[in-house]
């Protein structure tokens, strides 16, 4: 693929934060984008100046909800370098994501250079650890024609910006509430999708959550209103004992995350049974109170690991581990940080290193 640079001059260019990134408020000083027509198929691909898009009232992504996204994050290594994380496997669920919901698939292999050449030309918004550089790649339908039907036009664009932690507990265990009232998705619906639409039916019960003193809904299958799916910006893993790590079977209303997906990998890898299964709820807060769960985390990009310290159900609380963080928490969150920061290698080949000629002063931290 031929991308167009139209880069800012240095006077152009937006000093670079060094305090108080928080997460997914400030972005780079370009964006990449390309368009899709029926007779061109995917072209014009271009990395300008980060500034707003133009469409359509009519488009149908404002009406009909037709559009994906995508979060992974790039990381400032001890040598100046920086590392994507298992980049590949956001390219292939930005495609299934695609295909569910009646979009054009992207080239993977054009994706990823995409996100490459965006994050060399700024590469100065990668700061150094522990905050890394959040990548958000989407896909939106453009034609401006009213009438409920797949587009025949579509934008696909990737914005990057620096991030320090997701919640502002930061690495401490964080209070989840359990709706009983309102579901987030269905099996033959779009949950396995990383579509808008899923995160707008969240909106709600995330509020009243809030309202509560909670960070996050843990959400509930939308048939029986019993099995435990995901947290709202993460998918959940429970510790039985010191070795034996459970999480939700994926069902087809759960997203597949890759954080997810390498926690499983690498928690066997260092002596734990992991096992993926159906969890009732009510058995799953039986076993906190009587002990028998010693941790709950939730895994995903952007967190990480992030420990739950107490849960909220139907007007009673449960206090996983006195409210602390656990070693098993604690240990695969240094392993998985370790990797992606390169602190410590990587068996699994699930880094890719963009070589830095002259490493530049990175961003600072929250």
């Amino acid at each position: 693929m031929e991308i167009q640079v139209v880069s800012l001059s240095e006077t152009e260019r937006k000093p670079v934060p060094t305090e108080n990134l928080g997460f997914g408020a400030v972005f780079s000083d370009h964006l990449f984008k390309q368009t899709y027509t029926p007779d061109k198929g995917w072209h014009g691909a271009t990395i300008g100046p980060m500034e707003p898009i133009c469409l359509s009232p009519a488009a149908s992504v404002f009406h009909y909800a037709q559009e994906i996204f995508e979060g992974s994050k790039a990381y400032r290594g001890p040598d100046g370098n920086i590392n994507l994380f298992r980049p590949w496997e956001n390219m292939r669920r930005f495609n299934a994501s695609a295909r569910r919901m009646a979009m054009p698939e992207v080239d993977e292999e054009d994706h990823l250079q995409a996100i490459i050449q965006l994050i060399e030309l700024d590469q100065r918004w990668v700061p150094a650890a522990p905050a890394a550089l959040y990548i958000r790649p989407a896909m939106i339908a453009t034609e401006g024609a009213l009438g409920v039907h797949a587009s025949s036009t579509y934008l696909h664009f990737v914005l990057i910006g620096p991030v320090g932690s997701y919640f502002k507990e930061g690495f401490n265990p964080i209070p989840v509430y359990i709706s009983d009232k309102y579901r987030r998705a269905v099996v033959g619906g779009t949950g396995e999708a990383k579509t808008g639409g899923n995160y707008a039916a969240s909106l709600l019960g995330a509020e009243e959550a809030r309202r509560k003193g909670y960070s996050q809904v843990l959400w509930l299958d939308a048939v029986t209103g019993r099995n435990v799916e995901e947290v709202g910006a993460m998918n959940i893993c429970f510790v039985y004992g010191d070795k034996h790590i459970v999480t939700p079977a994926l069902s087809g209303s759960i997203l597949p995350g890759v954080t997810r997906k390498s926690v499983i990998q690498l928690g066997r890898d260092l002596g734990y049974e992991v096992s993926e299964e159906t969890i009732d709820v009510h058995e799953m807060l039986a076993d906190v109170e009587a002990g028998r769960i010693t941790e709950v985390f939730g895994c995903g990009t952007a967190a990480v690991i992030a420990p739950v310290g107490r849960f909220g159900y139907q007007d009673k609380e449960y206090v996983v581990n006195d409210n602390q963080c656990g070693p098993v928490s604690r240990r695969l969150y240094d392993e998985l940080t370790g990797i992606q920061f390169g602190t410590r290698p990587d068996p699994y080949g699930w880094i890719y290193t963009i070589e830095v000629d002259e490493p530049v002063a990175a961003a600072g931290v929250d």
